[in-house]
């Protein structure tokens, strides 16, 4: 169930509702300008065994993270180009390319998109690859692959921002460990989804459970904090727009 905190964060479950269903692929739309953002979104995107049907991004950056890539290896297609695809891998898709997924099955790819600035509307399906600008370069960066920067007690890792092309925002991951830092706020809105873990998300005085699936909004400037209360590490995918660095943040 959705739970809306102080000044309009919202804290959902990955699958809740009804997806929109075409063909090998489920979306959920957590967030976005239809549930108060102002111009970020959050989806959870299911594809099962087969090729799905093409996607064509709009005006936008959209910034994927597959989440669990299946047992045997896939691909996403990016226009004309095809690309091994992994888990905890953070995928660049530029403004009106088309991208799918072929998952040799048996279980489903799960991937988690972010769309800066939110084009709000439907999404668009073709029939066929479109050359808008071709990758020369895999545009997918995996997690492991990337340096943990320390802030405090914290890590994160930055996976996608102006180095892979994308100048509207910033995808990280970050790890908290047990317990609460203090309550600050950014200058840039931003969605959270939870990998691991477990903890309460804490919008000013308010507050709610949280753990492995929440999708949670925070507007710009909302004061807020997301706390630990397990025995290990809580992990977080985060997407902020506009671009910039994760460790910049405000005290209160």
């Amino acid at each position: 169930m959705t739970v809306t905190l102080e000044g309009g964060c919202r804290v959902s479950d990955m699958r809740e509702g009804e997806p929109l269903v075409n063909g090998t692929l489920r979306i959920w739309n957590r967030i976005g300008r239809a549930t108060g953002a102002q111009a970020i979104s959050l989806r959870v995107m299911e594809f099962a065994p087969g090729s799905s049907p093409l996607i064509r991004n709009h005006e936008c950056d959209e910034i994927l993270y597959v989440l669990d890539a299946g047992t045997r290896p896939g691909k996403i297609i990016i226009n004309e180009c095809a690309f091994a695809v992994g888990a905890d891998s953070g995928i660049y898709i530029r403004p009106e390319q088309t991208f799918g997924i072929h998952n040799p099955g048996p279980d489903a790819v799960t991937v988690i998109s972010s769309q800066c600035p939110d084009p709000a509307r439907e999404p668009e399906f073709v029939s066929a690859p479109t050359v808008a600008q071709p990758a020369a370069d895999p545009p997918i960066v995996r997690l492991t692959d990337q340096k943990a920067q320390p802030t405090a007690d914290r890590w994160y890792r930055v996976l996608i921002d102006e180095r892979t092309g994308s100048t509207q925002a910033t995808q990280f991951v970050g790890s908290i460990p047990p317990g609460r830092a203090p309550d600050h706020f950014h200058h840039y809105e931003e969605v959270l989804f939870i990998l691991k873990g477990e903890g309460r998300m804490w919008a000013g005085e308010s507050n709610t459970p949280i753990a492995a699936g929440s999708c949670i909004y925070l507007p710009k400037g909302q004061v807020h904090c997301v706390e630990n209360t397990g025995e290990g590490e809580l992990r977080l995918l985060g997407v902020f727009y506009p671009a910039g660095s994760p460790s910049v943040r405000y005290d209160v």
